[in-house]
């Protein structure tokens, strides 16, 4: 089949993405790495369980969790005055060089012999520095490559391949256990990494030098400062600009709500409905596969405005969550979780391109590494709350309050909304009128 009979047989919104050569080149790179990251879900819990001393086991398999995500909220914090001026390419293949060497250091260490637990921690710490950054690097530069009208659908495709690795890649990785151990498969990881960094600096000398924060790589003088004065700005924005904060702050407290339900889920498969790991992992597996189609689904939705969307998804997932406190069955309760994954999937796509549409392209990396940085704080936090609250109501109770609270969170984030778009109705755009052109390039705010 040839490529341009390929690419009619895809919907019309995802058509031009691939008809696009940079995209085309970056998407499987991404995609492999998001692979890797899946199955290092499994693998890097399952190696500090290896490696642990006898009786810390359970210790050094929370450190190590922690350790492969949290000090990207760190380097987003820390290094920001240094890391904000450089090009989306640069960040981006930066953080994957980076993980792409200490990964790769894994099951070097543990093929020596000399994989001590503070050595695998240091590892795992020093691989996240820059995630934040790479992240944010990885929107920005897609917002850089294609037009306004295409990047609901490329975030669409990109948040999609990160659901589709949590249903193949924990998979894929227990099937590779059998036959390797899993410091290999963090290797794996590693090598994904390290081909997203050769492709983004294909995709970048492909498309000329791009253009940093501070202004082209080339200005000097009272340019440079000029520059530098903007890139100081570009902090504001956040605080400046009250829908960004306000879709910050709605994903944050959904992310938040989020984390006792998966605690509570697999004590409800156990204790509530008696059954075992088996269970659990259909739940996810299905969870995932309703996000995968949820989030294909967000490129056909530019023609919705995005806030009201954005908010049904948030009340819909709340809903998917109530059944459970009501005592359903398990193919009920199966059936809701898919439709809650279902109605979650375009929700990371969507709150991407708003935050795309609404920044000022010289800000965006700035804003999307702050975006992260605080993200990474609410599902820990939630999961936090998880064990206490099951103490107190019960996983089938928690799961219930979870919804509810969701469910609530949609409608003040609803009641904001329609506040703050009758406040400011009439008002003239700060970021408009500083530069004379608006944040989106001519789009429609949503």
């Amino acid at each position: 089949m040839t490529p341009v009979r390929t690419t009619r047989l895809l919907p019309q919104a995802y058509r031009p993405l691939f008809a696009h050569a940079g995209f085309k080149r970056l998407l499987p790179a991404l995609a492999a790495s998001d692979l890797g990251d899946g199955m290092s879900v499994v693998a890097v819990a399952w190696l500090a369980i290896e490696i642990a001393p006898p009786g810390r086991s359970g210790l050094l398999l929370g450190a190590a969790l922690a350790a492969y995500a949290l000090p990207g909220a760190l380097g987003a914090l820390l290094l920001g005055r240094r890391l904000r001026r450089l090009p989306a390419a640069r960040l981006l293949a930066a953080d994957s060089r980076i993980r792409a060497v200490l990964l790769g250091c894994v099951p070097l260490a543990w093929a020596v012999g000399v994989l001590h637990p503070v050595l695998y921690v240091a590892l795992l710490a020093g691989s996240s520095v820059l995630h934040a950054w790479g992240n944010a690097g990885r929107y920005s530069l897609v917002a850089q490559m294609l037009p306004d009208r295409q990047r609901l659908a490329a975030n669409a495709l990109l948040s999609s391949s990160v659901s589709a690795s949590i249903v193949v890649g924990p998979a894929l990785a227990g099937f590779l256990a059998a036959v390797i151990s899993p410091a290999w498969l963090i290797g794996l990881d590693a090598l994904s990494f390290a081909v997203l960094a050769v492709q983004v600096g294909r995709v970048r000398a492909a498309g000329g030098t791009a253009q940093t924060v501070a202004g082209t790589e080339g200005d000097a003088g009272g340019a440079a400062q000029a520059g530098a004065d903007r890139a100081s700005a570009g902090l504001q924005v956040l605080r400046g600009q009250p829908e960004l904060l306000g879709v910050l702050a709605l994903t944050w407290f959904f992310n938040f709500l989020y984390g006792p339900a998966e605690v509570a889920l697999p004590l409800h498969v156990t204790e509530d409905l008696h059954a075992g790991a088996g269970l659990l992992g259909l739940y996810w597996a299905l969870f995932g596969a309703g996000a995968v189609l949820g989030g294909l689904a967000a490129g056909t939705l530019r023609r919705f405005p995005l806030w009201p969307v954005t908010l049904g998804i948030v009340a819909g997932w709340g809903f998917a969550l109530v059944p459970f406190g009501l005592g359903a069955s398990a193919p009920v309760t199966l059936a809701c979780f898919t439709l809650g994954g279902l109605v979650y999937g375009p929700f990371t796509a969507l709150s991407y391109t708003l935050f795309q549409e609404r920044t000022p392209a010289a800000w965006l990396t700035t804003v999307l590494a702050a975006r992260s940085a605080a993200l990474l704080t609410a599902g820990p936090v939630g999961t936090a709350l998880g064990g206490p609250l099951i103490a107190l109501m019960g996983p089938r109770g928690v799961l219930a309050a979870s919804g509810a609270a969701t469910v609530a969170l949609a409608v003040v984030g609803a009641a904001v909304r329609i506040r703050s778009t009758r406040r400011t109705a009439g008002r003239p755009d700060p970021l408009r009128a500083a530069d004379g052109s608006g944040p989106c390039g001519g789009a429609a705010r949503p």
